[in-house]
């Protein structure tokens, strides 16, 4: 492992998000550039579970929390299981992996951070209350209220639903995801105003599921202000892990991006 200089990470800024950098609430959609891995995971790949090096995993965490400007112990995440479960962190710890798939926290010096390689992440923040949250959105999150949950949480924890920012980062475009019958009959089960997110693909009895609008739409109901970065992971694979083309290509595993947002200590790095 080589270690080099943490500013070759690279990382999508929303500048709805980026506007909170006075009050000392950082946040990045980090892409795969500037890290340690090599070969299928290069570079900054952050995912414990994938089958790569973990002392390279690690280190790239480091060099997110480093980004951050949060020590590399305060990095919290979660031991995601596509659900719609939230856990408030209140002691920082990048030990602790709760079955979850969204965090919340308004201790200042810790960042969460989410794990994606097509599935929808978001960062949320009210700077009003020094309130941040962060979520892991795939279709079964998405579908069940792991964004309405993180919000909630967020509430519970002082914040104003009018005051919360929420961005979508950069997951699967809806040209790219490809579904079956079932899946488009699961969501209409749910609610039959749902079909709006689904066209028909190429493929016989198939659809095209547009995750993008889906999440957006869902956050935009609870009353926040609802954002997205508009990049497709599947599309750009410059840039971005991704799980479908992985699949696509019968490659043995993959890496996977983070995406965090930190209240950084009251003396900033």
């Amino acid at each position: 492992m080589t270690k080099s200089s943490n500013t070759e990470i690279q990382a999508v800024k929303s500048d709805m998000l980026s506007r909170f950098e006075t009050s000392g609430i950082r946040h990045g959609f980090y892409t795969k550039h500037g890290g340690v891995s090599s070969g299928i995971y290069a570079s900054l790949n952050a995912g414990l579970g994938s089958n790569d090096a973990r002392e390279n995993v690690l280190e790239n965490r480091v060099r997110i929390a480093t980004h951050l400007g949060v020590a590399p112990t305060h990095l919290a995440g979660c031991y995601q299981i596509h659900s719609a479960r939230v856990v408030t962190v209140l002691k920082p710890s990048q030990d602790e992996r709760p079955e979850a798939d969204g965090m919340v926290t308004n201790v200042r010096g810790v960042a969460l951070g989410i794990l994606t390689a097509d599935c929808g992440p978001i960062l949320f923040a009210d700077e009003n209350s020094g309130i941040i949250g962060a979520c892991h959105a795939g279709w079964q999150g998405a579908l069940t209220g792991v964004a309405e949950n993180t919000i909630t949480a967020m509430v519970d924890l002082g914040a104003h639903r009018e005051n919360i920012v929420g961005v979508l980062g950069p997951c699967i475009a809806q040209k790219n995801y490809e579904v079956g019958a079932e899946f488009e009959a699961r969501f209409r089960s749910h609610n039959p105003a749902f079909a709006k997110y689904f066209v028909p693909a190429l493929k016989p009895n198939h659809f095209q599921f547009d995750l993008h609008d889906f999440i957006l739409d869902k956050l935009s109901a609870c009353g926040i202000q609802a954002h997205k970065t508009g990049q497709c992971t599947y599309a750009d694979e410059a840039n971005y892990f991704s799980y479908r083309r992985t699949t696509h290509r019968r490659e043995p595993d993959y890496g996977r991006q983070m995406s965090a947002i930190a209240l950084a200590p009251e003396t900033l790095p």
